[in-house]
């Protein structure tokens, strides 16, 4: 028995002298002159599980050791953390300066080496130009809306005296408007199969890029594949029939002078994934957050109720929500706005340095990462006044939305392109939900913040008519 003990203390004390060791020769591995002072982790790993569970209190710990620019090694890439709202704005606005987007490898591989976040340059316009005439004023108005709007009006249509998972229904009505808008005639026959690789491929993203059965990165990368068959099969389809369709899909494969940005097969799928993606998280995390935010405050429910009620009124119980019914829902737009900027949505961007670059006095090496760390912005009390308060009113100051702090929707040359469409869908959500239906809590489920907005275990709620 003592012999044991003893190789047992041996065995923990070689364990301990070798995690020591792994540990100091990833600091010496990065330990160049001139580089922001902070803490790479283990080897390959790096602080990865520390972002990733602590989330903000890691940051705050790092930004308390360390100042508001330091260096990590998070998500399978050594990493400048900026949380200098100055250096943010300068890193956002200078894409050109050697700068160019710097999202994680998995992200990359899973969204596909032609998506809008991954290109710069002249490819980065080519596709951003095809990406925005897909979602301008005049495609919402003409052809988006009336489709958004049929869906909204069916998917909460069923909902009396039900005890629902709002987490859920917002995430599967945010993939399937979303479908709709790109395959309107046929969303529905490969939503069934769609749907639940998609949601691997969302998880996916977010992820160590290491390649083991059984881990969200492998998962994510199969249903890459799986989604790019179901995209190709669409296509050949599409090509086949020669029939007329009004969608995101028939522009894309547009070959007339209408559409300026002729893209490859390859090209149009990864935009398709790129904006069910880049819609999926904003759309079906800001509608359950604002269910769960107008649920707990009364007051502003019943002021948002208000101006859909007298928008309502001056309709036919058929009649769609138009493009001009849009522009009047100002508090509509304040309520979807203070959402985002509580929930905090979007903690913040990565880019990429292209070459050797000095950032606030300290060396970034070529092809570093630089993570913007825009969530704190959202709760400075100079900007928020008491920033903790769910707060709509604060937001019909237009001026608020204009200001150079306001980095809800992204920043500099990478705005949200969606941003308008987003909020369309979302208010049309809110439209029919709250006009049409009462709802409670049940359950008192617990809320994560970081690294994604989610419920664990849902966000049950028992919905009747109102």
């Amino acid at each position: 028995m003592a012999l044991f003990m003893v190789v047992l203390v041996l065995l923990f004390i070689l364990a301990l002298s070798i995690c020591t060791a792994l540990l100091r020769w990833n600091e010496l591995k990065f330990s160049k002159k001139g580089l922001p002072p902070g803490t790479m982790g283990w080897p390959i790993f790096g602080e990865t599980t520390e972002f990733l569970k602590q989330g903000p209190n890691f940051m705050k710990n790092q930004r308390a050791r360390y100042g508001s620019f330091f260096k990590s090694h998070i998500l399978g890439c050594p990493t400048a953390v900026s949380m200098d709202p100055e250096l943010n704005r300068y890193i956002l606005m200078n894409e050109a300066k050697g700068l160019v987007p710097g999202y994680p490898q998995s992200m990359l591989d899973i969204l596909g080496k032609c998506n809008i976040a991954a290109v710069h340059g002249s490819t980065h316009k080519q596709m951003r130009g095809a990406l925005l005439a897909l979602i301008s004023p005049t495609m919402i108005k003409q052809q988006l809306l009336p489709k958004i709007d049929e869906f909204m009006r069916n998917f909460v249509s069923d909902w009396d005296n039900k005890i629902i998972d709002i987490q859920e229904k917002t995430k599967q009505m945010a993939f399937l408007s979303s479908l709709k808008q790109i395959a309107s005639v046929e969303s529905t026959s490969i939503a069934q199969e769609f749907m639940p690789e998609f949601f691997k491929l969302v998880l996916g993203t977010l992820s160590l890029p290491i390649d083991l059965p059984g881990t969200n990165y492998r998962r994510g990368l199969k249903a890459r594949k799986i989604i790019l068959t179901i995209l190709k099969q669409l296509i050949e389809k599409r090509r086949g029939n020669q029939e007329s369709h009004k969608d995101m899909l028939a522009y894309l494969m547009s070959k007339d002078d209408n559409n300026r940005y002729k893209l490859s097969d390859d090209e149009i799928i990864d935009q398709i994934i790129t904006i069910l993606y880049s819609g999926y998280e904003t759309v079906s995390t800001t509608s359950m957050m604002a269910v769960k935010y107008l649920h707990d405050h009364p007051s502003i429910l019943e002021e948002l109720r208000k101006e859909h009620m007298a928008l309502r009124e001056k309709k036919r119980p058929e009649d769609p929500i138009e493009w001009n019914d849009l522009k009047p829902m100002k508090f509509t737009r304040a309520v979807i706005f203070e959402t985002s900027r509580l929930a905090t949505i979007v903690n913040g961007v990565l880019r990429k340095t292209t070459e050797e670059m000095e950032l606030n006095g300290f060396v970034v090496p070529k092809g570093w990462r630089i993570y913007v760390y825009t969530r704190e912005i959202n709760y400075d009390p100079f900007i928020y006044p008491d920033p903790l308060a769910f707060n709509p009113w604060r937001w019909m100051d237009k001026s608020l939305e204009s200001q150079s702090n306001f980095l809800i929707f992204g920043g500099g040359t990478r705005q949200c392109p969606g941003k308008e469409l987003g909020i369309a869908e979302i208010s049309t959500f809110l439209h029919y939900f709250i006009t049409r239906y009462r709802w409670e809590e049940i359950g008192g489920e617990k809320l994560m913040k970081f690294p994604r907005v989610e419920a664990p275990n849902g966000l049950n709620i028992r919905v009747s008519s109102y």
